[in-house]
């Protein structure tokens, strides 16, 4: 495990804030000259802390007018089962996100689909087809008044 020292959780911080800021603003927000920030960045790259860059999109400009949570139960607990099931889900597009949790499921789905029609689709045509589901129970996000993602 990487041990942060307080420079480099701040650094973490400030990039999770806005990951486009430059070195120069980066190093003058935590006290360092731009090469010892540069360095920083470069190490907790290096050592897999920082896992890369994205772009935040508007989910509402790219026709996303469905986001849902989706959980899965399957019939069969095996490996194979769920390697099948994990298989198949990362084919689909909508799928943004899969987990496999604790509890009476054993997945977690975010699914984002441009209506509830396309949603149904969905819903019919990939999960009502997977040969080991047993149960999808489906949460329509209404609103997200805090997603620290965006």
């Amino acid at each position: 495990m990487f041990e942060l020292d307080k420079i480099s959780a701040i650094i973490l911080r400030e990039l999770k804030l806005d990951g486009r800021i430059s070195n120069a603003e980066l190093a003058n927000r935590v006290g360092l000259s731009a090469s010892a920030c540069l360095r920083r960045v470069q190490e907790l790259e290096r050592s897999k802390v920082i896992k890369g860059y994205r772009a935040v999109l508007n989910q509402t400009q790219l026709g996303i007018g469905c986001v849902a949570y989706v959980t899965v139960g399957l019939s069969s607990h095996t490996k194979d089962a769920q390697l099948e099931f994990e298989g198949a889900i990362t084919l689909s597009p909508e799928v943004k996100e899969c987990h496999n949790i604790t509890g009476p499921f054993e997945y977690l789905l975010r699914v984002e689909t441009t209506d509830l029609i396309s949603y149904k689709k969905f819903h019919t045509d990939v999960l009502g087809t997977s040969a080991h589901v047993a149960s999808i129970t489906t949460h329509v996000v209404m609103g997200s008044p805090k997603d620290d993602r965006a």
